[in-house]
């Protein structure tokens, strides 16, 4: 399984060591002003189309978003990164899925390969079954803050059905934002992302590779983090240990 870290941008400046082995997501929504590192050029990186920053963006420009011209900047920047493993632009809540489904051809058509198809419980899972019929890679998304979306998440043995669904077309499968550590043995995608490691410097904990799992310490009680413009050490730290389980997944997940 792999395992992609997602949010480097936030350190991309002070990480000295190489990125082309590790396996990255960044989002569009963070290079829409025409800055990125190289590593979004690299191979081992996948590229999220930023609907769900755009959509919660605290602005609400989102409510009359140019979703047009959203689509034809994303698709330029695709070229011009070379791109191989991007996702189509979920965002069915406000534009609905026939345009969806409309952006998706576009974007299959300027660059020639098809979006990883990011299946929300608003769409049923018929829909479900033709996305693994029709597509090589399909994500698994859903939210906590739906009804559907909680009992999907929440529940190992649903995940299984939309897993073994893709698998049984050929189909991999990825996993938005899926890193249980005691799950993810047990569901066997093809590929997840995390942010969590940048929770630490956050919520005041570090993280640490246990052989198996990534676990995590907390700050003692009643104690701050001292900042001092370097929470960029804590998150390098917990970066570096979330590689490990990282190269782990790679082989034993």
């Amino acid at each position: 399984m792999i395992v992609y870290l997602a949010g480097f941008k936030t350190i991309n400046k002070h990480y000295k060591d190489s990125t082309k082995d590790i396996y990255l997501l960044s989002s569009f929504w963070e290079h829409k002003n025409g800055t990125f590192g190289e590593y979004v050029s690299q191979e081992k990186h996948i590229l999220d189309s930023g609907a769900f920053s755009a959509i919660n963006d605290k602005t609400g420009k989102y409510k009359n978003f140019d979703w047009d011209n959203y689509v034809k900047k994303y698709i330029q920047f695709i070229k011009h990164t070379k791109q191989k493993l991007f996702f189509e632009l979920d965002i069915d809540c406000v534009v609905g899925l026939n345009k969806v489904e409309y952006y998706r051809k576009q974007i299959e058509d300027a660059i020639g390969i098809p979006p990883i198809v990011c299946w929300h419980s608003n769409r049923g899972g018929d829909y479900w079954i033709k996305c693994c019929e029709e597509y090589p890679y399909v994500a698994l998304g859903t939210t906590n803050a739906s009804k559907d979306g909680k009992k999907i998440r929440s529940n190992p043995n649903i995940l299984k059905w939309f897993i073994n669904h893709a698998h049984k077309n050929n189909a991999k499968i990825h996993g938005l934002g899926f890193t249980s550590q005691d799950w993810l043995p047990l569901l066997k995608f093809d590929s997840v992302d995390s942010t969590t490691w940048l929770g630490g410097a956050r919520y005041g904990h570090w993280y640490y590779f246990n052989g198996n799992k990534i676990k995590q310490k907390s700050k003692p009680k009643n104690t701050r983090v001292i900042n001092n413009g370097k929470s960029h050490l804590l998150h390098i730290y917990n970066f570096n240990e979330w590689i490990k389980f990282q190269k782990y997944a790679l082989n034993n997940l």
